[in-house]
């Protein structure tokens, strides 16, 4: 399971996570990719998720190195092959 730190908390958390079963007290959710929310948490090392719901967007949030995880509702989401979704 690869993970990415949560924001300046010290932990790191899952890059793709089922929703409800990380804990994101503190972070700033989002529905989508939002450049200047991305910005402003980051700035302040807050964390941030953002919910997914196809490969796509799991694809887009973690592209985005403000994003600390994606949460998905779809389990099968987690098993997503990043590297071959991103260069094929």
């Amino acid at each position: 399971m690869r993970e990415r730190w949560f924001g300046a908390t010290g932990r790191r958390v899952p890059e793709i996570a089922l929703a409800g079963e990380l804990d994101v007290e503190g972070a700033l959710v989002l529905d989508h990719v939002d450049d200047e929310a991305l910005r402003d948490a980051h700035a302040e090392g807050r964390p941030v998720v953002v919910r997914a719901h196809t490969a796509g967007d799991v694809k887009a949030a973690l592209a985005r190195p403000e994003v600390a995880s994606a949460l998905v509702d779809d389990p099968a989401l987690l098993d997503l092959d990043l590297t071959e979704l991103t260069y094929g």
